[in-house]
């Protein structure tokens, strides 16, 4: 990408998974100055100067790829500007701050919580959902109940973090009982020392530890330790084209987009941590992987892509319903549950909902028969699933017509599909299923099928 500079390989798993120092832990400790700056001189105005608090979700190096939420989505905007991205790469939040705040940045592009101490300089420009802090621990006998249970245990936190102030506070408000490690670490590399059994606990807020638990299910995140935090993205008050410039971005119907589609990718599910999983060869994917075993066979589907379908419909939620009414795990409209014998009370049941997704998958894979290709047939199966087959029935008689073809996916039906919401193609003789917007459903195609291959590496 030509408007981003970085030195990747300062970046990553070395940051997030490295060995840990483990000097410095005492009954308690309190957070200390933020060491000296990565850079400490003015940003030139031809180019955005980004802070990043590289983590498994945030930026990271992968497959010798720079990838990440915030590290996209500033690209993003960088491009939005028409300048040149240069990040620079800060080992803690604090660290972060003191460069914006000393103006040898324009913008920190990481979740960061509020703090009263940035409230007066500072504001917070791309808000993310509060979090509450939680203690991470593993599922075994004699785990912490309350946070009164950690009373002469040692708990390891993030040294200068909100999470290391936050536990500080309530270690106070316990008369100091907790013995506090606060180690120059990241909260994905403790998570991971909790997960290996080599530390008892660390605090993570509750949507970072919940991340974890997806891909390391022996953990245990019910217990709070403090209350929510707004956070988001930080900027400077003192810069108002910049902030100007960032609500007309965030207005931006491309920029949800992008926002929705990076948060499926990297905080729902997240490739940094599927590649360093523990391979276990009976690792769990979801709660329900017994019932996709035993309803896959009925279509002749490896259950790990019927795992994946649920995965971006509910994440694996059978009690959510979205606002046009689909319910349950693969998310079905009653009046489709109810052609297979399920009803408003029954699609909610995990078994009936996945039995009727499968019987309505097996459907519109008739209609598809004749795509002889059986990866590419179910690219066409996922995209009808999503956005009604009928409408990929049209881009397939539209691709035949203009010398495409018709049985495969990509640049081929894909993209009459999207050429659908033109009234030139959406007008065709050929087309009887009239305009139709593909977006939403390319991206499905892409969304799902890279889970599955995510799961299958797994």
């Amino acid at each position: 990408m030509r408007y981003v500079s970085i030195n990747i390989r300062t970046i990553l798993f070395g940051l997030l998974f490295a060995a840990l120092p483990w000097a410095g832990c005492g009954r308690t400790a309190t957070p200390s100055a933020p060491p000296p700056p990565v850079q400490d001189t003015p940003p030139r105005h031809d180019t955005l100067h980004v802070a990043i608090v590289p983590d498994v979700t945030s930026c990271f190096l992968l497959h010798g790829t720079t990838r990440g939420y915030d590290y996209e989505l500033a690209a993003d905007f960088a491009r939005h500007l028409q300048k040149p991205l240069r990040l620079h790469l800060a080992r803690t939040e604090d660290e972060a701050m003191h460069l914006l705040r000393t103006g040898s940045i324009d913008l920190v592009a990481s979740c960061v919580p509020e703090a009263k101490a940035w409230k007066r300089d500072c504001q917070c420009v791309f808000p993310q959902s509060e979090a509450c802090p939680v203690l991470v621990q593993r599922r075994k006998h004699g785990q912490a109940a309350t946070a009164s249970d950690l009373s002469g245990r040692t708990v390891h936190v993030p040294a200068r973090s909100s999470l290391h102030r936050q536990l500080t506070r309530l270690n106070e408000e316990m008369g100091g009982s907790i013995r506090i490690c606060a180690l120059p670490a990241t909260t994905d590399s403790l998570i991971g020392l909790v997960r290996d059994g080599r530390i008892d606990f660390t605090v993570a807020y509750r949507d970072r530890a919940a991340l974890h638990r997806r891909y390391a299910p022996t953990l245990h995140i019910a217990v709070p330790l403090g209350f929510a935090q707004r956070g988001g993205w930080m900027a400077r008050r003192d810069n108002p084209a910049l902030l100007a410039a960032l609500e007309q971005w965030q207005a931006l119907p491309a920029t949800t987009r992008l926002e929705q589609r990076l948060a499926g990718r990297y905080k729902h599910s997240n490739p940094a941590l599927a590649a360093t999983a523990p391979r276990t060869a009976h690792a769990p994917i979801s709660p329900y992987d017994d019932l996709f075993r035993r309803h896959a066979p009925a279509i002749g589907w490896d259950w790990r892509l019927l795992a994946s379908i649920a995965f971006h419909e509910s994440t694996f939620d059978p009690a959510t319903m979205s606002r046009r009414g689909a319910a349950g795990l693969m998310q079905l409209m009653p009046r489709t549950a109810a052609i297979y014998g399920v009803d408003s009370t029954a699609i909610f049941e995990p078994d009936n909902n996945i039995r009727a997704a499968v019987a309505y998958l097996r459907d519109i894979g008739w209609l598809f028969r004749h795509v002889p290709d059986p990866d590419e047939r179910a690219k066409f199966i996922l995209a009808g699933y999503n956005g009604g087959p009928f409408h990929v029935v049209d881009a397939m008689a539209l691709a035949e017509r203009y010398g495409r073809n018709p049985h495969v996916w990509q640049d081929n039906v894909e993209y009459f599909l999207r050429m659908k919401k033109l009234p030139f193609f959406y007008q065709d003789p050929v087309t009887r299923y009239g305009r139709f917007n593909a977006r939403e459903t390319v991206r499905y195609v892409q969304d799902v099928l890279e889970t599955y291959e995510e799961y299958v590496q797994r």
